[in-house]
């Protein structure tokens, strides 16, 4: 690997000609409320562009900054970005601005452009900074003609910079964007939500407490909707789904009906917009005077605030916003005049560019159809997985009458297997409550295979796995034995015990964890051992996050050479203003290239120019409390195994031998964009059972990103960019 020239414009690699941002520029701004991650955009926008050969401008203060001109309008050099992945907020600044609403404030904004050849703007913010950056490339050609009447230009700019391209990026912890699964921020928020929750949690049950929670979400109730998903909070109040007339009443008897069955705290979330079905607001105060008056419950108001968008950006959003800025760029480079303004989205776990006007008018429908008391369809509207969210809080949250549930005459086992992962405890009380509601008896097997040979099977009830949402580990216990040794045994128990249908909740190696920090330290490259077995997901997605200037995993295999070249590189990047290295090596990347190898490999050729420590993370990457994506992933994931299983139960009912088939066996997880039943029998085809990893690995399509961002020439793969998509087929998909 070559270090790339970031002095020289034409420096971008030959592989890249399609895609060169040779002559071109490109402006970067952040508008709106500030969110954690949009830094990390930045970040990849910068060096995306500097990495293709354009010019890339930081514009400050937003929309202000880009009227005004002057220093607000500076060149970004590479190392302009470093050290800011882990930085909330934005470095750039973020304004309102009454001058850009107006052509008077445009005009100045474009004349400032085209004084400096700034023709693709990258705009980072909400829907009210998309659509001002929409209507700015519309005008862009009548505005830069006016401007030459009025001599503040020539003719010869208007035809070299005859029309201006847009791309954006939502950066917005409400999530309140239609068009993408997450916006930049989201995850940070609930991060802060559930760091509350939790300790809220441990305070209340102590004093029998009843918790109310406010959160941000004036217009959208996503982030109220998500927390109470992921603590299991007793009631949620939303602006897009207001509770029924009856909502007071109905409420109290949960809360009184938690009281009773010993349940020490109950928790009310409110988005600070929620509204009942009269459009009348719901405030959290309201809610606590009616509790006290009606229960006489010790009741508590909690409002987080801005606390909400403070903190360092989490994993999740630094990822996130650092492929959403490559995808930008390249968006950009790629535009002709007749390509119109797109957003980058997430669907799954791909970027995809969509009509940004189209996403726009959505999102202002939604609140149209509120405004309007068409809550239904303003849940609709919101998307998929808005909806998703909702019906599974629903069922997992509201327990049914006895005499409501229509008995399946089918009992439903819950296994661990494997590794200990955070979201473990969430997904099986997913499982036993959904199990529940759709009539079945449900048992929790402890201990893995072995208990379940054991006979370590115990019936579990909805009250039984209240409050396991938020614990980290598996309360059932797992253990990472095998079951050939035991099928005997466990066909017997399974015979004994009558079980129907088995939900194994595990696989190969799970670990989503990692946290590391080397910051803030002169002259220092930290080399972190992580977990993962043979796969390299963990070191590489967490070089990513952390912006790490090399991640050695066993997918790729490298050389004595690679790892001299690393060296060469980092001592290069030591003698600038960049101060600090950071290497990842997954544990069984190589058999010879150990961590100790490594470490003192770097130790001893960086003598003199930088000093290493190394790190082996261990199982403290399996330890805390789960993450909230873990916790609703894990919730949404097994409901919907759960209603999978209830479908299969129900088809083979009746008189008769049955036989069972290839589908009856299935895994589920993300493939692409979609949640996916696969048969195991499919799935033999495409799994390296030596090393226990898939044989092609998605998440390989992002390794490049990481070098890239970290100054390394790599051949950047675009067999998923370049296209854009409808937002009807996006949504149906």
């Amino acid at each position: 690997m070559s270090d790339l020239d970031s002095s020289s414009s034409s420096a971008y690699p030959k592989y890249l000609e399609h895609l060169s941002g040779d002559g071109k520029a490109i402006g970067v701004l952040t508008s709106g409320g500030d969110a954690q991650g949009m830094n990390a955009a930045v970040r990849a926008v910068v060096r995306m562009g500097i990495y293709t050969g354009a010019k890339v401008y930081f514009i400050y203060e937003g929309y202000q900054g880009l009227v005004d001109g002057g220093s607000n309008i500076v060149e970004a050099k590479w190392d302009c970005v470093s050290s800011i992945l882990q930085v909330g907020g934005t470095i750039i600044g973020s304004a309102r601005c009454k001058a850009f609403r107006s052509r008077e404030g445009r005009l100045k904004a474009a004349c400032n452009l085209a004084r400096l050849g700034i023709t693709n703007l990258c705009v980072i913010g909400g829907d009210g900074s998309l659509t001002g950056a929409n209507l700015f490339r519309k005008e862009w050609s009548g505005l830069l003609e006016e401007l030459a009447r009025n001599g503040d230009i020539d003719n010869d700019t208007v035809q070299k910079y005859s029309y201006l391209n847009v791309v954006g990026m939502v950066g917005s912890i409400d999530n309140d964007f239609c068009g993408t699964d997450m916006t930049i921020g989201t995850d940070s928020a609930l991060h802060r939500i559930i760091e509350v929750v939790d300790a809220i949690m441990t305070t209340a049950q102590s004093h029998q407490r009843t918790f109310v929670l406010e959160v941000m979400g004036r217009h959208c109730g996503y982030l109220a909707l998500v927390s109470a998903l992921t603590c299991g909070a007793d009631w949620v109040f939303l602006p897009e789904s207001p509770p029924e007339e009856d909502w007071e009443e109905n409420m109290c008897l949960k809360l009184s009906e938690n009281r009773a069955r010993k349940k020490r705290l109950n928790i009310i979330i409110v988005s600070e917009g929620a509204i009942d079905m009269q459009n009348k607001p719901i405030t959290s105060e309201k809610i606590k005077e009616l509790v006290v008056k009606n229960l006489g419950f010790d009741t508590r108001v909690t409002i987080l605030g801005h606390v909400q968008r403070g903190g360092t950006p989490s994993a999740f959003d630094r990822i996130l916003a650092s492929r959403m800025g490559v995808e930008a760029v390249i968006a950009l480079l790629e535009a002709t005049p007749e390509t119109p303004a797109c957003v980058v989205s997430l669907r799954g776990n791909q970027a995809v560019r969509l009509p940004l006007m189209e996403c726009v008018q959505m999102t202002q429908d939604v609140q149209k159809a509120m405004d309007e008391r068409r809550f239904k369809e303003a849940v609709k509207l919101r998307g998929r997985r808005f909806e998703g969210n909702l019906n599974t809080y629903k069922r997992l949250a509201i327990k049914l009458p006895d005499e409501k549930i229509v008995k399946s005459n089918c009992n439903v086992a819950v296994i661990n297997v494997g590794a200990p992962a955070a979201g473990m405890n969430a997904a099986v009380r997913s499982a036993v409550r959904v199990g529940i509601a759709d009539g079945h008896k449900m048992f929790a097997i402890y201990d893995g295979f072995e208990g379940f040979a054991n006979g370590q099977i115990k019936e579990i009830g909805w009250a039984d796995v209240g409050g396991w949402t938020g614990q980290g580990g598996s309360i059932l216990g797992t253990k990472r034995t095998l079951p050939g040794k035991y099928l005997e045994k466990i066909a017997e128990q399974m015979h004994s015990h009558s079980i129907n249908a088995l939900l194994i909740i595990g696989g190969f190696e799970t670990c989503d964890r990692i946290k590391q920090s080397a910051s803030g330290t002169k002259r220092r490259v930290f080399i972190i051992e992580t977990m993962g077995g043979y796969c390299g997901y963990l070191a590489n997605m967490g070089a990513l996050a952390a912006g790490a200037d090399a991640a050695y995993i066993f997918e790729e295999p490298f050389d004595i050479g690679d790892l001299q070249s690393n060296v060469v590189h980092l001592t290069e990047k030591m003698k600038t203003s960049i101060q600090r290295g950071l290497v990842l090596r997954n544990e069984s990347c190589s058999v010879n290239y150990t961590t100790d190898f490594i470490y003192q490999l770097y130790s001893e050729e960086g003598k003199g120019v930088f000093d290493c420590r190394k790190n082996v993370l261990g199982h403290m990457q399996q330890g805390g409390a789960p993450s909230p994506f873990d916790r609703n992933f894990g919730t949404k994931i097994s409901a919907k195994a759960m209603e999978w299983i209830s479908a299969k139960l129900k088809g083979s009912q009746g008189t008769g031998k049955k036989f069972v088939s290839d589908d009856s066996i299935c895994v589920l997880g993300i493939c692409k964009r979609d949640l996916l039943f696969q048969p195991v029998a499919e799935l033999k085809k495409v799994t390296d059972f030596e090393h226990r990893i898939p044989k092609e690995q998605w998440w390989l399509k992002l390794r490049p990103i990481m070098k890239i961002l970290a100054k390394y020439e790599a051949s950047y793969d675009m067999s998923d960019s370049g296209k854009l998509e409808s937002l009807q087929h996006h949504e149906e998909l």
